[in-house]
């Protein structure tokens, strides 16, 4: 199948399914040293140190998606932290299989809510060229007691498993990691825009340092960075923070 360095060229998907792990994307990150390719996915039964955004603790019972993917960084690819809404494109495309088109909503800047209960998480970690891509998906249970809802597909009336549920998601990943580098980030941004939170949607954004910050969802830059208007108007733009809906 060639050797992936062109454009356009697909590359082999590989699923490796264990029973347990830790993390897996630290052993991702591990596999990548070790040389794995592209396209290469490793699926847990279960984590034992499942890690969200911002280091939290991901809870991980049997039945739920616990996956994490590899894209090798090439000179010519858009900026690596677009990856994120790539990764949110793919997800959410797969869930319209499942839920039907427009049912999950993508939220800045990659996770997914039915109704506005998170449905999943996605964590980027990278070691030098190597930029692993983490999925959480709530298959057949959802943490309670958060302090924001949570649901899961089996709560949405979807029965499916783990693995043929991954199968999909892997190649809508493959088409998208594809069209995110012969493409750049454009379609990508369309995509993700036309399935987000409405323009004009009030957040709430807790920055980095803790502090919060209030505006109106006012779309995403060239970037994807988060725009945010202002109550005087104006326009801030952020690449980081933990966004809440109001």
């Amino acid at each position: 199948m060639g050797d992936g360095r062109g454009k356009g060229v697909v590359l082999t998907i590989a699923i490796r399914s264990v029973a347990e792990t830790g993390s897996t994307n630290a052993d991702v990150i591990a596999l990548a040293a070790a040389g794995a390719a592209e396209g290469f996915w490793l699926r847990a039964d279960r984590q034992t140190g499942g890690r969200g955004r911002q280091g939290r603790q991901w809870e991980s019972p049997s039945g739920n998606l616990y996956a994490s993917t590899l894209v090798r960084l090439r000179p010519t690819d858009p900026p690596a932290p677009t990856l994120g809404l790539m990764a949110a494109v793919a997800l959410e495309e797969t869930l319209a299989v499942f839920l039907g088109e427009g049912r999950a909503t993508i939220k800045w800047p990659n996770d997914l809510l039915i109704d506005g209960a998170k449905l999943s998480g996605i964590l980027l970690e990278r070691s030098g060229y190597a930029v692993v891509i983490g999925f959480g998906v709530n298959l057949a249970h959802y943490p309670q007691g958060l302090e924001r809802p949570a649901t899961s597909l089996s709560a949405q009336g979807v029965a499916i498993e783990p693995q043929p549920f991954l199968e999909v998601l892997a190649e809508m990943v493959e088409r998208w990691v594809r069209r995110w580098r012969d493409e750049g980030l454009p379609p990508v941004r369309e995509r993700w825009l036309a399935h987000a939170h409405a323009k004009g949607s009030a957040l709430n954004v807790r920055q980095s340092d803790g502090s919060m910050i209030e505006g109106l969802f006012d779309g995403l830059d060239h970037s994807g960075a988060l725009i945010l208007r202002l109550a005087d108007g104006s326009r801030h733009v952020m690449h980081t923070g933990d966004v809440f809906l109001i």
